[in-house]
């Protein structure tokens, strides 16, 4: 009798408050927050690793320059390119300069920026702390006397935060150069018009969103991307695994806040 109860219980279904997916959802974002507020802590307490800030940051940026050079600079051109037509029919190809530098300098630049960062370093970082973790590399760093928090992960974070702004501005100004060629092959203009007519609708603000857009999404991508991959299981498979929902996860993220964003930096434009 006593085991044919305990069949019976063990039969039960697990219940759950919600569903199997939204509960794990909701436990998943709790520990993220955990992860977040352990990572505010740690990055104002020594040692402070610089050395390690200055290498992941070289592996951020410097890295990124081919892909972000290539990008920015056929983006200013196909951009300008497929505008030029909807303005010619009204006859106002003149405003084309200052319609590129206001779509670039506030969204393109910014969003590409923070997409191809989170494909590019997401996945990668992803990737080497989750195969950290499953060889037990993490807990040979605890063993040693070393904090792994704070040398895998805030570094990282504060590297994804630090250089994906720099790389929004370089990108900017290789998608304007790209628009510049654009216009000056086809209208003649020069570089001195192109660039009063360009900044002419340009303010502060505009400057200032996007900084902080690029700001905000370098930490998010940092953030979940160190986030999956220290705590990775279930050996080589959970390493792919890591990778692959840093990038789905950080690209989502970034396109929520690049609404929130927008939506509170237009309650201050004039």
């Amino acid at each position: 009798m006593h085991d044919a109860s305990m069949k019976v219980k063990q039969k039960q279904p697990r219940r759950y408050v919600i569903s199997q997916k939204l509960d794990a959802f909701f436990i998943d974002m709790y520990s993220l927050g955990q992860f977040m507020g352990r990572f505010f802590r740690a990055v104002f307490l020594p040692p402070y690793e610089f050395k390690e800030i200055i290498k992941q940051s070289y592996a951020v940026g410097v890295k990124s320059l081919p892909l972000i050079t290539l990008t920015g600079f056929i983006t200013g051109i196909v951009f300008t390119k497929q505008s030029r037509p909807s303005l010619s029919e009204f006859g106002a190809t003149s405003w084309l300069p200052s319609l590129v530098a206001i779509a670039i300098i506030r969204a393109l630049a910014p969003l590409v920026t923070g997409l191809i960062t989170a494909g590019k370093v997401g996945s990668n970082i992803g990737a080497e702390l989750g195969s950290m973790k499953v060889t037990e590399q993490i807990d040979a760093m605890e063993v040693s006397a070393t904090n792994p928090f704070k040398f895998l992960v805030v570094t990282r974070v504060l590297a994804t935060t630090f250089m994906v702004p720099l790389l929004m501005l370089y990108m900017a100004l290789l998608a304007l150069a790209g628009a510049f060629v654009n216009v000056h092959a086809n209208e003649q203009t020069s570089f001195v018009s192109f660039i009063e007519n360009g900044f002419h609708s340009i303010n502060f603000i505009d400057i200032f969103s996007s900084v902080l857009k690029s700001i905000v999404f370098g930490f998010t991508i940092g953030i979940i991307s160190c986030y999956q991959g220290y705590n990775t299981t279930q050996g080589t498979q959970g390493v792919g695994r890591a990778a692959n929902t840093s990038v789905v996860m950080a690209m989502f993220l970034i396109f929520i806040e690049e609404i929130v964003i927008v939506q509170i930096t237009n309650w201050f434009r004039p």
